[in-house]
């Protein structure tokens, strides 16, 4: 098994990189799995507690589960996923049954911050973005996929996801063996990728 894990800041494009890599590819022998999935369990907290959790810090995630699952996956066992509410702020009473395959893509904002994870990883990659650009990406996102509003997510920004990314997320990006500058479609980074997955999915 391959395992690649994509990271970046909130906002740079690594769905759609996801997406790229994956295009073509036969879509039975990869998987996916979100970072977003492994958001800690928040059951001993009401709603407004859950909001003011800064989910760009690593102790928000649970990656001990996310790592453990990564070993079942490796040693071929199916595992149930997490399914996590971004407008409840907690996990769903849901898992996702998820079996092995050839290549596994992790994708989150903090996988490459995690020395245990990074070990894991066959691949890393760093889909890097420009600040502004990523702004408004999660502007767009939070309001129409999260039930957010301007005020709250521009908040946000300055007090958590900014101060993250300058303390957490970049400096990730020295434990990439690729670093991809998001463009509409970057070809070359995405067709290296691409070329390496096939290699691995034809043994």
């Amino acid at each position: 098994m391959l395992i690649i894990g994509i990271a970046g800041g909130t906002g740079s494009g690594k769905t759609t990189v996801v997406h790229q890599i994956m295009n073509e590819l036969p879509g039975a022998e990869v998987g996916i799995i979100s970072q977003d999935s492994y958001y800690k369990a928040t059951d001993n907290l009401n709603f407004d507690e859950r909001a003011l959790i800064n989910f760009d810090h690593p102790r928000s995630i649970d990656f001990n589960l996310l790592t453990e699952h990564l070993k079942e996956l490796k040693a071929g066992n199916s595992i149930n996923q997490p399914v996590y509410s971004f407008v409840k702020h907690n996990r769903t009473d849901d898992y996702v049954l998820t079996h092995p395959r050839k290549v596994m893509i992790v994708e989150g904002i903090l996988i490459l911050a995690n020395q245990e994870l990074r070990d894991i990883f066959d691949i890393k990659i760093f889909v890097h973005t420009d600040s502004d650009e990523r702004l408004i990406r999660r502007l767009k996102r939070d309001i129409a996929d999260r039930g957010r509003d301007m005020e709250e997510v521009l908040n946000r920004y300055q007090t958590t996801l900014k101060p993250m990314h300058e303390q957490f997320i970049e400096p990730s990006k020295a434990f990439a063996d690729i670093i991809i500058p998001y463009d509409t479609y970057n070809t070359v980074a995405i067709d290296m990728v691409r070329t390496v997955i096939n290699q691995k999915i034809a043994y």
